[in-house]
């Protein structure tokens, strides 16, 4: 039986603005993601039953329907009844590296490789377009992971326009293993309290979302502008997530005392991270962090931007 490796990349945030509420019940955005190279690597096999079983070395993955994996192999088995009758049940390994609940859409890069391994397994011959238009059934984050590199994000984040990569510059990572900050909680409280400079008008909504493509920070990612890049990052979820989670708010504090381009937090929260110009100042970076906070539950990652999404790793 043929099987598929596939490296699923984690991807942070540049950018995060919130304008506006949907009828869909989300939340109207404006960001620019950015893949990096801290991966999972998924191993996708026909199992010769007419069922989906996923494993998983970490032990706070769930196994089940709630996994994104899982349920990208339910969706394309229910997309693609006649392939998933000729070919069978899927088993599904996952080695997991990216952190678990850590703003780092490590879930939703799960789901994008099941999607790109079950087209490749059962020869679908699916296009990219295709793949991405899964994806947006399963999650705001998948369509990005699958295809990767440097894009905004409107909408809920499933609209995505690619821009000029990042893929030169290093980051370090920092969240504490034991705390997580839920997401939706997060959005909630941010409506509660800036809920009133929400624009409420389809036009206004759409102006603001095309100003972004011309806006500085992709100015300077398009010119390679490192400093600007660094200076410009934004994430309106640091307005509630960093007053109510006092360890995610020193710790980006320090971070941003040690060095580099700029720190934010990714998403919502609890990751941390600093864009630095080379590995050799990433961890140094991790040093000094490390040196004033001696907190065991602690941990960091030193990886590079990435300009991929999904990809084979054999098969």
């Amino acid at each position: 039986m043929r099987t598929y490796t596939l490296i699923a990349p984690a991807k942070i945030n540049l950018y995060l603005e919130i304008i506006g509420d949907r009828p869909d019940g989300y939340h109207e955005l404006v960001m620019i993601l950015q893949t990096i190279e801290l991966a999972d690597r998924l191993e996708i096999r026909c199992n010769g039953i007419q069922g989906i079983q996923l494993h998983c070395n970490h032990p706070l993955v769930p196994l089940d329907q709630t996994n994104l994996a899982y349920r990208a192999a339910q969706l394309m088995s229910q997309e693609f009844p006649e392939a998933f009758g000729n070919y069978g049940g899927v088993d599904i390994t996952i080695d997991k590296q990216i952190p678990v609940a850590a703003g780092l859409a490590g879930g939703s890069t799960d789901g994008a490789a099941v999607l790109v391994g079950l087209d490749l397994l059962w020869e679908l011959g699916l296009t990219l377009p295709q793949l991405q238009r899964l994806g947006e059934k399963l999650g705001s984050d998948v369509p990005f992971c699958v295809a990767g590199g440097t894009a905004i994000a409107t909408g809920r984040g499933e609209k995505l326009d690619p821009i000029p990569d990042l893929d030169s510059l290093w980051v370090v990572l920092a969240k504490y293993q034991n705390l997580s900050v839920s997401t939706p909680w997060a959005y909630q409280t941010y409506k509660k309290q800036f809920g009133e400079t929400y624009l409420k008008d389809l036009k206004n909504i759409e102006s603001r979302t095309s100003q972004i493509n011309s806006g500085p920070l992709v100015k300077a990612i398009s010119q390679k502008d490192r400093k600007k890049i660094g200076k410009l990052l934004h994430n309106d979820l640091e307005n509630v997530v960093l007053p109510e989670y006092s360890q995610v708010a020193q710790l980006r504090n320090i971070l941003q005392q040690a060095g580099g381009l700029g720190t934010m937090m990714s998403g919502s929260g609890p990751t941390v991270f600093t864009l630095c110009n080379s590995q050799a100042e990433a961890e140094t970076i991790q040093q000094k962090a490390r040196q004033e906070i001696k907190d065991p539950d602690l941990e960091f990652w030193v990886t590079k931007l990435s300009s991929t999404g999904i990809q084979v790793a054999s098969v």
